[in-house]
């Protein structure tokens, strides 16, 4: 066992405390270590994953992969353990990437970037050299744009904005909230915010499916945005996807649906998402207080051993959910509750200290690839920056969704 892991044994079994810094909290240091070992200084963004043991490489589409989604959750962490110079400098990283789009739309956000510093011009988008086909090869679903991926980069400068006052956080946080009210809403006029779009540019399609998922970030990321800008549109939008997912719970088993198919109607009535149970709680302003029952229902029927898993029939442990549900919990008053799961997830850090997506093996999520001939998306027992960030966030009590410490 590494030293780096046993200090977040140690750390995890001594339970968290309300509030910590950056030099208090391993999983902060180890995304610090990472950041600063892909760019001295400057803005820039984290690979998500590093080679797991078994792995020589990481396949071509994540060799170079930093995922938005992943990014705005360690620029959030970094706010949780008060390193806002480091917060800051992947927020920046998202200023320059949204501004300087290859397709020069005025606001874009990508699903995911090419890891590395971000200097001044065009955006990079990952991609790798397909060497039998001696051609460049990109991902669909990196270049497309998901609805929930907006919103959490949205968060995120709002978490960075609440610590560095800098008004251009806001700003672009509020453009791309209006980009999901002119794109996504398109396609789902009836309910909440759809899936958003994917595929390569020129050949983009926008995704009509409905995710509760989804439409907890929206509704947290408007109405934060709402609340310092009292802009009228925001707080239509916060209803909006409040509406939506308050529409998803089913009270008779304590749970929230899935979402909607791209036709309007309901998702498959088998198909429990993890996340889908945890955040509402957290994020959907002003949540009743029996959608902690969702949390419950969640840490019921979606355990694998000492952590939780993503969906129900999995088996291997998915820990940034062993994180989100600790949060959740903690939030409930849950205390025992929370402080096992976070203490679940100690053991699976990777050398580098960033933590394991999965405790081994592939953790699978019972949801589809979104690529021309992609299957089931899981996760893999690689280190992960998403995996770490939540734990970071977990062990510092930070609510991601509205940038408040839970006492």
């Amino acid at each position: 066992m590494t030293r780096a892991m046993l200090a977040i044994l140690a750390l995890a079994s001594a339970g968290a405390a309300a509030a910590k810094t950056s030099g208090d909290d391993v999983y902060c240091a180890a995304l610090a270590t990472a950041l600063d070992a892909t760019a001295p200084g400057g803005p820039a963004f984290l690979r998500s994953y590093q080679p797991g043991p078994e792995d020589k490489d990481l396949p071509g589409p994540l060799r170079l992969s930093a995922f938005s989604y992943d990014n705005a959750l360690a620029a959030t962490a970094f706010v949780a353990c008060g390193d806002i110079p480091r917060a800051r400098r992947i927020a920046d990283a998202f200023l320059q990437a949204i501004e300087h789009d290859r397709t020069h739309d005025p606001v874009r956000l990508r699903n995911a970037y090419r890891s590395g510093p971000v200097e001044g011009g065009e955006a990079k988008l990952p991609g790798w050299w397909d060497a039998e086909k001696s051609q460049w090869l990109e991902d669909a679903y990196q270049d497309g744009t998901a609805t929930g991926n907006a919103a959490w980069v949205a968060l995120a400068l709002l978490n960075v904005n609440q610590a560095a006052h800098d008004a251009r956080y806001l700003a672009t946080a509020r453009r791309l909230l209006e980009w999901i009210d002119d794109v996504p809403r398109r396609a789902a006029l009836r309910g909440g915010y759809a899936g958003g779009v994917s595929g390569y540019d020129g050949q983009q399609e926008t995704l009509h499916w409905e995710s509760t998922e989804h439409n907890v970030d929206v509704a947290a990321a408007a109405s934060w945005a709402h609340r310092l800008t009292g802009n009228v549109r925001l707080e239509g939008m916060a209803d909006r996807a409040s509406a939506f997912v308050a529409a998803r719970f089913e009270s008779a088993l304590g749970r929230f649906a899935i979402g909607t198919k791209a036709d309007g109607t309901n998702g498959d009535a088998n198909q429990v998402a993890l996340d889908s149970q945890v955040w509402p709680i957290l994020g959907v302003p002003n949540a009743p207080q029996e959608w902690g029952r969702a949390v419950e229902y969640a840490y019921a029927n979606l355990r694998s051993g000492d952590g939780m898993t993503f969906t129900t029939g999995g088996e291997n442990q998915w820990t940034e959910g062993s994180a989100q549900t600790s949060l959740s919990l903690h939030a409930l008053r849950n205390d025992a509750e929370s402080r096992g799961l976070l203490a679940s997830i100690a053991p699976n850090a990777g050398p580098s200290g960033l933590v394991y997506a999965t405790d081994k093996g592939e953790a699978r999520t019972g949801l589809n690839v979104e690529s021309k001939g992609g299957g089931e998306f899981k996760y893999y027992h690689r280190p992960h920056v998403g995996a770490t960030a939540w734990a970071a966030i977990a062990t510092e009590h930070w609510n991601p969704f509205t940038g408040e410490r839970i006492p």
